[in-house]
């Protein structure tokens, strides 16, 4: 039997190729991380992305970039990440739109959810609200749905785009209300906002978090929660079922992800600091003072929950009719 013997230098070469994979994985991350919120700044996602990514830049030790690319209700932001290097160092924090709306509505896409993405976790979740203008003679849902059809047409709603959750939001509701009403879009929620403020629109469906301040600050009135139980932050805003209008119900997400590709041991890193950052005691007081609500999981958690969010999209859609291409 022969016996093959290795040099010293042999040896070395070989322990310096298995240990390669281990410092790697321990180098993560080595520089600074794009986040991309594919929304103009002061929305409750560019505010979801700012926080996500503190909690990232605090846990790796390592500066984080939001870089806001708003813009085709999402579409714009979600393919620059979609087409980025999968190597960690571009992220992707978005919404409902973007990985559930967007793929139930339009049949043309520039990037596909499943494809192009790798799920690291949802973040949070959190009920719509209906607000309206000061100078709409209105204060609840049913004084507002007789309004609307003794003004047919005459109501505009605001929304972050067209094809976007809320402009979804808006056409569910007059659908179920069987009221008519023009849709107003915007390059995100927030100059959606200040023209609500002003009196430019009328009405607008969205996050509690976004218009819950300014109704504090009473420049808005909040006339009923899409949720089928009133909030825990705001108790006083009835439900849509206490307006008079049952079974509308519409919540906000958002989750993070990485381009397609991006290496298992950075994933795996990115979900635990995310767990870790948004279970700690004081950040989830942070998120529950705006009304929202934590709603960490796996990356196989996330993948699974935007399956399903599409299929009742598509559901919601067929149902109302509406097209946006």
């Amino acid at each position: 039997m022969k016996i093959f013997k290795r040099s010293p230098m042999a040896f070395l070469a070989a322990a310096v190729l298995v240990a390669a994979p281990s410092y790697a994985q321990q180098d993560y991350p080595a520089r600074p991380i794009r986040l991309i919120v594919p929304y103009p700044p002061g929305g409750p996602s560019d505010l979801m992305g700012r926080m996500t990514g503190d909690v990232l830049a605090r846990r790796l030790a390592q500066n984080v970039v939001v870089d806001n690319r708003g813009g085709a209700a999402t579409a714009i932001g979600a393919e620059i990440a979609a087409r980025s290097p999968a190597d960690g160092y571009t992220l992707l924090v978005s919404s409902e739109t973007t990985f559930a709306v967007n793929p139930a509505l339009k049949s043309k896409l520039s990037y596909d959810p499943e494809r192009d993405f790798a799920p690291i976790s949802r973040l949070t979740t959190q009920p719509y609200v209906l607000a309206v203008t000061l100078a709409l003679p209105v204060n609840s849902v049913s004084q507002l749905v007789a309004y609307a059809k003794a003004n047919p047409g005459k109501l505009s709603f605001g929304s972050a785009g067209s094809g976007g959750a809320n402009h979804l939001a808006g056409e569910m509701f007059k659908n179920v209300a069987g009221i008519d009403m023009v849709h107003v879009p915007y390059k995100g929620n927030g100059p959606a906002i200040v023209d609500l403020i002003g009196g430019q629109i009328g009405l607008m469906l969205g996050s509690i978090s976004s218009l819950y301040p300014h109704a504090a600050a009473k420049k808005l009135r909040l006339l009923a929660v899409a949720s089928s139980q009133r909030s825990a932050a705001a108790p006083e805003i009835p439900t849509f079922a206490e307006g008079g209008v049952p079974g509308y119900r519409v919540n906000g997400w958002n989750c993070l992800v990485a381009p397609r590709g991006t290496p298992q041991h950075v994933i795996k890193r990115l979900n635990a600091e995310i767990v870790a950052g948004f279970s700690e005691p004081e950040f989830v007081a942070r998120l529950r003072k705006q009304s929202i609500d934590p709603a960490v999981g796996t990356p196989d958690q996330l993948a699974a929950y935007m399956k399903s969010e599409i299929a009742r999209y598509r559901k919601l859609i067929k149902a109302i009719g509406l097209t946006v291409e």
